[in-house]
């Protein structure tokens, strides 16, 4: 930060005063490789890396080792950017009087020194080995750096005056035009990659995740990017840790976090070195079975290769930067680089020898005939854009033509920027290169899988891919039988922090844990779910219930007295027995209708309350049965209009008893007010005030059949709905009128002379009636159901049973049991005693 502060006052005093006096710090900074030309391009690569030395105890500090190790990616960027130039230069139609030079320089995976070199870059010589910053560079754009950090201050230290491109910096930070109006990228940034991270998470199932990412821009705003989208997408992030390479007591923080986790897939949004620590410490510790999901930064970093790499990251899954061979560049790395670019190689005769000046290019001769990674590298098609993009950009800004461009025209960083903006081109890969608003190209990913070939060695193999272009349901192609997971299991893992709740149950949340914790509570009656976690059960509608599993809402069983249930069989039998045993009294009756005891207690009314009885014991099955419209009507008016007809008839024998002692009295001539005639218009008069009571019910407001939801959830009982509560009670209220007047009668006429005891009988069938109906009452106010249908059958055939025993069966007895005494001496005979 003090050498970051340092070269901003520089930049600052240089840019407020004419030819300042400048000092340098540290050594002069000479670029590794350069070539001079009419434009010059400049580049700061980390070709060799400032190894740290990660086999420490957590009590130490980490040791940072010289500047000595080659990395092979960075390097064949610089091969690449040398090749797409030389490609330039030759070129007729692009810039083509224009020769295009380089200036390449080591960053050397230190900030330090890519900030020395972006100085370098933005001077020019003169501030190499001059005490004056002159401020005149030829470089007109620059390519690099290769990570994000670095990335950051190489555009916070050019600002406005040189023009980096990266082609492998993906931080979305760099996204903002207003903090880095004139940076620009042949890589997507990683906001495109953070949220398939997020998507393919998802496609998986895996609702439970643990986040590793590195401690500086690239890790915390790509973490911060997938963090947001697995939060829109229903993932839940167990924890969230971080650290850097340089930080080995986070690390063990993180590795402690991981290890106690409950998560079985990581997403781990590192760079290359701190995955490389990472494993190292998770192989130590033998923690194993994790699936990790990876970034561009370490899936097809071969540094990770190690023997007992695969342990830990057998299986990871990840995106990659997708490869493109560069026609001829396998053979330029081979012969023509290092006859033409490198600048150490003399020929004497036929052989090749190195000068003694060749010293700090010993560890890159090495490279010299190997080039089998040269298939495998992703980046180096990024350079090989980035050139042709300034190409094109200047190719336009000194109005080329076929016979030329204009030398000596002074561009402006502002220009370049511009032209940048503007261009749009297709490489002879097939690559259309244009960049959209932030800078950045199109987000294609390879989806990759670590898996072992048939001998053994690790591969990246591709199982699919990711475009940003394409419409959502386009974007993702992943060929999941190929895919090998964590341990190089082919099973997929679970990784949840609650099981699923299945159908007919919801999720509800646990307190103080995240949404993807939660209890599977069985939805209650009435209710269901016909998902996989649901969060909330359906209430089924009015006519529906729930089924045992609470999955599905099937029709409600309806309720009614039917012929087929036990019940409903008993009392059909009942109300049969009591029609056919009255019918058969009736038959006796009128057999014996000739003798003392049927002429004594009125044959005729006898034979009407026989009949009347036979009505109300079938009257009954009109309750038994689905209601129907016809159904309910006749139900109430049979029984209303029959039930009064029979007491009716009762009340005329009542009043013909009352009526015969009266005339048996000398003088009294009673009986010729009240004979057969009287007897028969009294019985209609009063049935025809029922027929009349129940005509006006069925023309104001009939009875009608009613599916009653209200007093059972999980049935429909189907009743007759009354229709006129006031015409039902009308019915009933004259019933029982008629049955209290002819309870009071008999009861004045029980003590009547033995021939004429009938009175008793009626007293006691009035008796039993009047309790039967006081006590259906309440039962059928009572909730609806097939059972109050069920006390109201009881009431009608007990009170006709009532009738038919108190009054009919004494007379049957003395007629089949004891004959002698159906004679009219027997009946008189009392009469005088």
């Amino acid at each position: 930060m003090s050498v970051f502060l340092y070269t901003v006052l520089i930049f600052i005093f240089y840019t407020k005063a004419e030819n300042p006096l400048c000092q340098m710090m540290g050594n002069p900074k000479f670029p590794l490789l350069s070539k001079d030309g009419d434009v010059n391009i400049g580049a700061i690569f980390s070709v060799h890396s400032t190894e740290i030395l990660t086999s420490f105890t957590y009590t130490q500090k980490p040791q940072l080792l010289s500047c000595s190790s080659v990395s092979l990616r960075d390097f064949r960027m610089v091969q690449t950017m040398i090749y797409a130039i030389e490609e330039i230069n030759r070129s007729l139609g692009l810039l083509p009087n224009i020769t295009v030079g380089y200036q390449i320089y080591d960053a050397c995976g230190s900030r330090l020194s890519a900030m020395s070199a972006t100085m370098a870059l933005m001077n020019g010589p003169e501030f190499t080995w001059r005490d004056r910053c002159t401020g005149q560079s030829p470089i007109h754009a620059i390519i690099g750096e290769t990570e994000s950090s670095a990335t950051v201050i190489l555009s916070r230290t050019t600002g406005p005056f040189k023009i980096p491109i990266s082609p492998s910096a993906t931080c979305e930070c760099l996204s903002n035009r207003k903090e880095y109006p004139s940076f620009f990228r042949t890589i997507a940034s990683d906001y495109h990659q953070s949220r398939a991270l997020a998507y393919i998470v998802k496609h998986f199932g895996w609702s439970w995740v643990g986040a590793v990412n590195t401690d500086n821009d690239y890790g915390n705003n790509g973490m911060t990017t997938f963090l947001n989208t697995a939060q829109e997408e229903g993932i839940c992030v167990e924890y969230s840790v971080k650290f850097y390479r340089t930080e080995p007591e986070k690390l063990q923080k993180v590795v402690e976090t991981i290890k106690k986790g409950t998560a079985k897939v990581i997403v781990a949004f590192l760079t290359s070195s701190e995955m490389y620590n990472l494993l190292e410490q998770l192989s130590i510790q033998n923690i194993t079975g994790l699936q990790m999901i990876g970034v561009e930064g370490w899936i097809t970093a071969k540094s990770l290769i190690t023997p007992n790499s695969f342990h830990v990251l057998g299986g990871s899954l990840g995106f990659a930067v997708r490869k493109t061979a560069i026609e001829g560049f396998a053979d330029y790395v081979i012969k023509s680089f290092w006859e033409t670019a490198f600048p150490c190689t003399m020929t004497i005769g036929n052989s090749s020898q190195y000068s003694l000046s060749c010293g700090i290019y010993q560890d890159l001769l090495l490279l010299k005939n190997y080039n089998e990674d040269v298939p495998e590298q992703r980046y180096s098609t990024n350079v090989y854009k980035a050139v042709y993009a300034v190409a094109h950009s200047l190719h336009s800004l000194l109005k080329c033509k076929e016979d030329g461009c204009k030398k000596g025209l002074a561009i402006q960083p502002q220009q370049v920027v511009g032209a940048l903006k503007k261009i749009n081109f297709t490489l002879k890969l097939g690559d259309i290169v244009s960049f959209d608003s932030t800078g950045a190209t199109v987000a294609q990913y390879e989806v990759v899988n670590w898996q072992k070939d048939a001998n053994e060695s690790i591969k990246f193999k591709p199982i699919g891919y990711y475009d940003a272009s394409l419409p959502p349901h386009q974007r993702f192609v992943l060929h999941t039988e190929n895919i090998i997971w964590a341990g190089g299991q082919l099973d997929r893992p679970r990784s949840v922090c609650s099981e699923s709740c299945p159908p007919g149950s919801r999720k509800a949340a646990q307190k103080g844990r995240p949404v993807c914790c939660y209890d599977c509570i069985p939805c209650a009656e009435g209710e269901i779910s016909n998902q996989t976690d649901s969060n909330n059960c359906k209430q089924c509608p009015g006519e529906y219930w729930s089924n045992a599993e609470k999955n599905k809402c099937v029709l409600k069983d309806v309720e009614f007295l039917s012929f087929t249930e036990i019940m409903g069989i008993v009392l059909v039998i009942f109300s049969l027995f009591g029609a056919v045993l009255t019918a058969l009294m009736a038959i006796l009756f009128y057999r014996k209708k000739d003798t003392p005891i049927i002429k004594a207690n009125n044959s005729e009314l006898s034979f009407l309350l026989l009949f009347s009885l036979i009505l109300c014991f079938l009257c009954s099955l009109t309750f038994i049965g689905r209601p129907t419209e016809w159904s309910c009507m006749l139900r109430h008016t049979a029984f209303g209009i029959t039930f009064v007809l029979c007491i009716s008839c009762v009340l005329g024998k009542t009043i013909v008893v009352l009526m015969a002692f009266k005339a048996a009295l000398p003088g009294n001539n009673i009986m010729k007010w009240f004979g057969p005639v009287q007897q028969r218009l009294s019985v209609f008069a009063l049935t025809l005030i029922q027929v009349l009571i129940c005509v006006l019910w069925l023309t104001m407001s009939p009875p009608f059949p009613h599916k009653n939801l209200k007093y059972y959830q999980e049935k429909i009982v189907l009743e007759c709905n009354l229709g006129s509560n006031i015409g039902f009670w009308a019915v009933l209220g004259y019933i029982g009128l008629l049955a209290v007047l002819c309870f009071i009668l008999a009861f004045l006429a029980r003590k009547l002379p033995d021939n004429f005891n009938e009175a008793k009988f009626i007293t006691f069938s009035m008796l039993i009636f009047c309790a039967v109906w006081i006590t259906f009452i309440p039962a059928y106010v009572s909730p609806p159901g097939k059972f109050t249908v069920a006390v109201e059958i009881f009431a009608i055939l007990a009170s006709s049973f009532g009738l038919l025993f108190c009054i009919f069966v004494p007379k049957c007895y003395i007629i089949l049991c004891k004959p002698e005494k159906n004679t009219k001496q027997h009946l008189m005979g009392k009469v005088l005693m």
